[in-house]
């Protein structure tokens, strides 16, 4: 039996999954959580074989939930499944030690075989998106500028686009606020923008950030 935990800050995303999954023999959801921090709390408490972890959520969102259960219980599947289809964001994630990538454009079948796929100890990328990881190591970082990016460093964008404020931030990643706005300095001068305006525009633009997220 393959326990999988479910982590979205959108109840009916949650019960679609879990609909489809308790159809499936051999697999189980034995949680679902609304908040990365609150997945992070789970995993060390249950240890599920598998988890499905939306990015874009409330607190510390998913990049970081990702990165604590990975550091904490490294025999845990995480699974990304995720609007964001743009690259650098997928290979931050997979280089991170995520074992899937999926998005949420996935079908049935496919979820399924990719929660098959990491419990069996394979790493599973929905296909366009690995052809288009294939194919961004050709392009040059002029084409998106947030390639240019680190991972705490686009992690922090992300946390602003979505309209988190830096205290906010500062006390979800256990930094002070005088890191956390160093990074964001840091994060402008690399992208040419002058405040968190014209990142989140930019961020629109670059196919980083959708207007409309679930």
């Amino acid at each position: 039996m393959i326990n999988v935990l479910l982590v979205d800050d959108h109840e009916l995303v949650r019960t679609g999954i879990r609909k489809i999954l308790d159809e499936v023999k051999g697999l189980k959801v034995i949680g679902e959580t609304e908040t990365g921090e609150e997945a992070v709390q789970f995993c060390r408490k249950n240890e599920p074989d598998v988890v499905l972890m939306d990015m874009n959520m409330p607190g510390i969102g998913g990049l970081e939930a990702t990165k604590k259960i990975i550091r904490y219980s490294p025999d845990i599947k995480v699974i990304v499944l995720t609007v964001y289809c743009e690259d650098p964001i997928p290979t931050k994630v997979m280089q991170m030690g995520a074992a899937g990538y999926l998005t949420k454009g996935a079908g049935a079948d496919e979820m399924v075989n990719a929660i098959r796929a990491v419990n069996s100890g394979q790493r599973y990328i929905t296909p366009d998106i690995a052809q288009q990881m294939a194919l961004s190591q050709f392009k040059s970082s002029e084409e998106n500028p947030f390639n240019t990016l680190s991972e705490r460093e686009l992690q922090i964008m992300l946390m602003v686009t979505r309209g988190e404020k830096v205290p906010a931030i500062s006390e979800q990643l256990i930094l002070s606020t005088k890191t956390i706005n160093s990074y964001r300095y840091r994060m402008f001068e690399k992208l040419n923008v002058g405040n968190d305006v014209e990142l989140t525009h930019l961020a629109i633009r670059f196919g980083m950030i959708k207007t409309e997220i679930l």
